[in-house]
């Protein structure tokens, strides 16, 4: 592509309006510009970390409280939060930080059975150095792969929407089992941004409704979230879910380079690339089918901090996504596809999540429970901005007055 000016880009011969903060374009779900040419995204992190005093002294003395409750509610149990781990830079590095917090984690890991042989090790140097304890769940090798069958039969973007849902599920049953009320999450919105609902919407009954019509093995070891589920955890047990990297200072640079002199962690080539499926879901599937490259997400977070400059961002963006060798050759084995099925599918034209069941509408109408449940930390804040709120209108309402509906953020979670 060749630089237009700072409105816009030629993209495969075509012009499109960029975003003048970050790289989203024209072509991302529910964008909208203001007069200066920044887009609602990058106004609604700004709202986010005034809201949450991401990386300030406020940030600080918030979260210090927070940790203050968890180490309240874990007096003399064994173990304080749950922490979710995959093997990537965040888990991991929440791992090391909860111990220098003086928390007692439990790890909890989903194993979709697609793991990268690096991941299994990363997950391993970290936790027994630490002495940190590990529960996994290990899904059914048949069953998971008839679940990634089923979606990719169905020509939806969601492919992976089973494994992370099924890891939310299993963290929430950890934590029940050993009376934990936290969870805490590696997210990162000014190191990865928030994904457009658009592109990756799941919940359980869109995970049902896919694998009900186009899959083959019931589910029996896939530990599905439905609704009352959902609501149970967040409702009843009240377990909490926090993002302390949406309070503290947080740079994935500086965090994956610690991990590696420390622990002799190792890197996996990309963002999300530690585990087979997901590297095939953003270096193949949706660049291939769908034409949405998603490293525009993490590089447009690190665009609006001021870590990478917009033109270090767009020749990264251009840079052609990694792609592990014989990894389609992989997928379609895995899968039990042929050459032709799989061909087929690929060229078929798309699909998208709102032509299935979902609990959307319901999400929807109940948005005012939800606000007051991300209020107390009991349902993930990105949760109720990108599921509570109809696509339709929704990114102007979030642009423009967002600050009247975020919920203000406790200092006691």
């Amino acid at each position: 592509p060749t630089h237009k000016n700072q409105l816009g880009q030629t993209i495969h011969g075509q012009h499109v309006r960029v975003c003048t903060r970050c790289i989203y374009d024209e072509r991302v779900d529910q964008i909208e510009f203001d007069a200066n040419g920044v887009c609602n995204y990058c106004r609604q992190v700004d709202r986010l970390r005034l809201q949450y005093g991401t990386g300030t002294p406020s940030g600080e003395q918030k979260f210090s409280a927070i940790l203050d409750n968890i180490r309240r509610a874990g007096f003399k149990k064994r173990y304080d939060c749950v922490i979710g781990v995959s093997g990537g830079t965040d888990s991991s590095y929440m791992v090391y930080l909860a111990r220098k917090w003086g928390l007692r984690p439990l790890a909890v890991h989903y194993d979709n059975t697609w793991n990268t042989a690096i991941a299994t090790e990363n997950i391993r140097k970290v936790l027994s150095a630490l002495n940190v304890d590990l529960y996994t769940h290990v899904v059914d090798n048949k069953e998971s792969d008839d679940i990634f069958r089923a979606f990719f039969l169905s020509g939806v973007a969601e492919i992976e929407a089973a494994t992370d849902l099924a890891l939310a599920e299993v963290m929430y049953r950890a934590a029940w089992r050993h009376g934990i009320r936290y969870v805490l999450e590696g997210h990162s919105f000014t190191t990865e941004g928030i994904t457009p609902v658009g592109r990756n919407y799941f919940d359980g009954k869109y995970i049902q409704s896919i694998h009900k019509r186009f899959g083959r093995r019931r589910m029996v070891s896939y530990p599905l979230m439905t609704f009352n589920r959902f609501m149970w955890w967040s409702c009843a047990a009240r377990i909490r879910k926090v993002r302390p990297f949406w309070y503290i200072s947080y740079t994935k640079e500086d965090a994956r380079t610690f991990l590696e002199n420390e622990y002799g962690w190792r890197y996996y080539g990309g963002h999300h690339l530690e585990n087979r499926m997901t590297a095939f879901y953003h270096s193949v599937y949706m660049p291939q089918k769908f034409g949405a490259d998603l490293r525009n997400n993490t590089l447009s977070a690190l665009a609006r901090v001021g870590s990478l400059t917009r033109e270090e961002a767009w020749a990264a963006y251009n840079t052609p996504p990694h792609i592990e060798e014989e990894l389609v050759a992989y997928f379609r084995k895995r899968l039990e596809l042929t050459e032709q099925e799989y061909q087929s599918i690929m060229c078929a034209p798309p699909r998208g999540w709102h032509e299935f069941p979902t609990y959307k509408k319901r999400f929807e109408r109940l948005r005012p429970l939800f606000s007051i449940l991300a209020e107390s930390n009991l349902v993930p804040m990105s949760f109720y901005l990108k599921y509570c709120f109809p696509i339709k209108g929704a990114a102007a309402r979030h642009n423009e007055n967002v600050s009247s509906s975020l919920p203000e953020i406790r200092r006691a979670a």
